[in-house]
């Protein structure tokens, strides 16, 4: 008993069904038993807290849990497992320590359901809530929906940006539509002339769509390294976060290119198609 050893954790009141209804993996030790008696006065922690406390090897080591608010009345614990980390908090926060202490909780009720009929089910489960707890308003939530509601922001981001995005690529395209359309009108008749001395469809349409492209690749050459700090920032923000791979952004220009191509294309296939008779002729 060292105030300089002292940690702060989570502290968790469970039974001998929890770990097992959340799927929670025990690492090493075992799990409550309402068989041994002794349990009353053994935990369970996780991996973090673990390391926290300076164990190799936790198992059977003695803590002292303060029963009092004043922190002066503590009740020694032994440890008897070892659960492996989880988020139960944003994946913006690290995992801090969790103990779990072999002991009622008046307060709360983990249920595990199937989906098959969850109006039902819930009705049944409010009947038996009131059976046991008269007293008390019902009132439950779903962990699922517990921590979709911790990347609301998140979510509404993806959604403003995907919106963005989908009206930025529109109004490109109609901007490169309209700039291939004029190309192709200013120089009517260069392509007639190259189709009058032989030059095919593929060759008229390389010729009008390459200089488009590069545009679209200076483009490229110059938003990667803008999205990448962009994107890097927005992960540092998150303790928990997935690398950006190269892939990414190569598969993000090839599509670029291809929509670019596919939009001035359409211009320049009509331009390549045309009779070079009737341009030449009204040039």
């Amino acid at each position: 008993m060292d105030s300089k050893k002292a940690l702060s954790t989570q502290v968790w009141s469970v039974d001998e069904k929890y770990i097992p209804t959340l799927g929670m993996k025990v690492m090493a030790g075992r799990n409550f038993s309402n068989q041994m008696s002794t349990d009353s006065s053994a935990v369970i922690i996780n991996e973090t807290a673990a390391k926290k406390l300076g164990f190799t090897d936790p198992l059977n080591k003695i803590l002292y849990y303060p029963t009092d608010s004043y922190g002066k009345v503590f009740k020694p614990v032994h440890i008897i497992g070892v659960i492996k980390d989880f988020n139960f908090h944003s994946l913006r926060e690290n995992i801090t320590p969790v103990v779990l202490l072999y002991s009622d909780d008046w307060g709360a009720l983990g249920i595990k359901i199937k989906t098959a009929n969850i109006p039902a089910l819930m009705a049944r489960i409010k009947d038996k809530w009131k059976q046991l707890a008269p007293g008390q308003e019902f009132q439950y939530s779903f962990m699922d929906a517990d921590f979709n509601a911790a990347y609301n922001t998140e979510q509404r981001i993806g959604t403003i940006f995907i919106t963005f995005t989908s009206l930025a690529i529109i109004i490109a395209c109609l901007g490169l539509f309209g700039l291939a359309a004029y190309a192709a009108e200013q120089r009517t008749k260069e392509i007639g002339i190259r189709k009058a001395l032989g030059a095919n469809v593929s060759t008229i349409v390389a010729m009008l769509s390459k200089d488009f492209i590069k545009l679209v690749l200076i483009a490229i050459v110059l938003a990667v390294p803008l999205a990448w700090w962009a994107m890097n920032w927005w992960l540092q923000t998150f303790a928990y976060r997935q690398n950006i791979q190269w892939w990414v952004f190569v598969s993000s220009g090839l599509t670029a290119i291809f929509i670019a191509f596919i939009t001035v294309s359409f211009q320049s296939i009509k331009a390549a198609l045309s009779n070079p008779v009737n341009s030449l002729r009204s040039e």
